[in-house]
């Protein structure tokens, strides 16, 4: 069948004398008067994208065109790209980070819909981008489509609504001034004005300052933390592979090229294992469980990628066998062990990565900012009311508070967001 839009479907590869098998995924994305199917063929680790005018033909017809569509896709993806000169068991090993694809329609474009495609990664043009003059005008006017501000729709609308009140409460009981300027005198005279003095606000502005200060750099150092955490394993990848390809053999012993290859072809599987287990270990459930399931039994032997999909600790297990592939190549134990130094560092960063996980700021700290901060901006209305007595029916002062509550509980959001 067709899937809905933005739906992942899975595409099985089926004959009569083998059990059927899921070879890659498509999703269908909405284009005005086509359908579109984005492909992606596991096997070949290839992506390409086919379009199909549903108007030009029959229901029947497209239906039929779609399933040899779907058939063409799990067996040609060579001809939506070139085909890589690697082995044609390789899959990709790309996990999906930074924006998402320009054709992909998201669900959720904000909020935790959205989280897996704020990984931002800058290249040349993005700089070029970043520090562009024209960033204060661009970013001052995307305002309206901020994911940080949609986010906090409730808490400004909360606080909006209170000024709102306030002011025609306050017009109600204490006189207003018409469209034509005339004063009149308060409808319901018997009932108090709300006000408040503005010297507590002020008292109390440093004393917010500070902890917003403080929940902001603390996230942040936590986020530089775990990108450097990330980093680390770029590095040590690189350096053990490197090492493993250049130390190999010892002495004058004749190395044979095929067993070369086939040692370290294991190391550079297992290696990848590691990094792409500590990534499904450190990322919600519903994210990405099976294409990581699918990845490891593409790459990796059926008992070996069993052993390490059904194991308690998945980058443990991965570490392990990483370790059991350095210690069958033929070099001296000097050189292993300056290869193991870099498993060491990997144990680091993972269970670095595990406590950013699982031990966030204190949460009384995080409560309390947020109460605090709550409080201040829904009673700071009552202490604006009187500056703005200049504007009509002190009405400015609506607009002030939404702005307000924008940018102050902006500053928090952000800070969770780091966090």
């Amino acid at each position: 069948k067709r899937p809905k839009y933005g739906r992942v479907c899975r595409i099985v590869e089926t004959s009569p004398d083998a059990t059927p098998r899921e070879v890659g995924t498509a999703t269908r994305l909405k284009q005005p008067g086509w359908t579109c199917l984005a492909l992606l063929d596991r096997r070949r680790g290839t992506k390409g994208s086919l379009y199909h005018n549903p108007n030009r033909t029959s229901r029947g017809v497209t239906m039929k065109l779609n399933l040899v569509l779907l058939a063409l896709a799990a067996g040609r993806a060579g001809a939506f790209q070139p085909s890589s000169p690697r082995s044609s068991s390789r899959v990709s090993t790309e996990i999906g980070m930074g924006p998402p694809p320009a054709d992909l329609i998201l669900k959720e474009t904000y909020g935790e819909g959205s989280r897996k495609y704020r990984r931002t990664r800058y290249t040349h043009d993005d700089w070029v981008k970043h520090r562009s003059p024209e960033r204060f005008t661009k970013n001052l006017f995307s305002m309206v489509n901020s994911g940080v501000y949609k986010s906090l729709a409730r808490e400004v609308t909360a606080t909006t609504a209170f000024a709102t009140f306030l002011v025609v409460w306050n017009g109600l009981t204490g006189g207003y001034v018409d469209l034509s300027g005339v004063q009149h005198d308060a409808v319901i005279p018997n009932l108090p004005g709300l006000t408040l003095p503005l010297t507590p606000f002020t008292l109390l502005s440093p004393s917010l300052g500070l902890l917003l200060a403080f929940r902001t750099n603390k996230s942040y150092s936590r986020w530089d933390e775990a990108r450097k955490f990330w980093g680390l394993n770029i590095n040590h990848t690189r350096d053990l592979n490197r090492m493993a390809t250049a130390w190999y053999g010892h002495g004058n012993i004749p190395v044979d090229p095929a067993v070369r290859a086939q040692h370290l072809e294991q190391v550079s599987l297992m290696t990848w294992a590691f990094v792409r287990s500590m990534k499904r270990h450190l990322s919600p459930p519903g994210e990405d469980e099976e294409d990581y399931i699918a990845e490891m039994k593409a790459r990796l032997s059926p008992e070996q990628a069993d052993k390490i999909i059904n194991a308690a600790h998945r980058p443990n297990r991965a570490l392990y066998d990483l370790s059991m592939a350095i210690d069958k190549l033929p070099m001296h134990f000097m050189r292993k062990n300056e290869i193991n130094k870099n498993l060491s560092i990997f144990e680091d960063t993972l269970g670095g990565s595990e406590r950013l996980l699982s031990s966030p700021i204190p949460v009384f700290y995080s409560r309390h900012t947020a109460r605090f901060l709550s409080s201040w901006l829904l009673l700071l209305p009552l202490a604006l009311y009187e500056p703005f007595k200049g504007s009509w029916n002190h009405i400015a002062e609506i607009p002030t508070v939404a702005l307000a509550s924008v940018f102050m509980f902006g500053i928090e959001e952000l800070a969770t967001q780091l966090e």
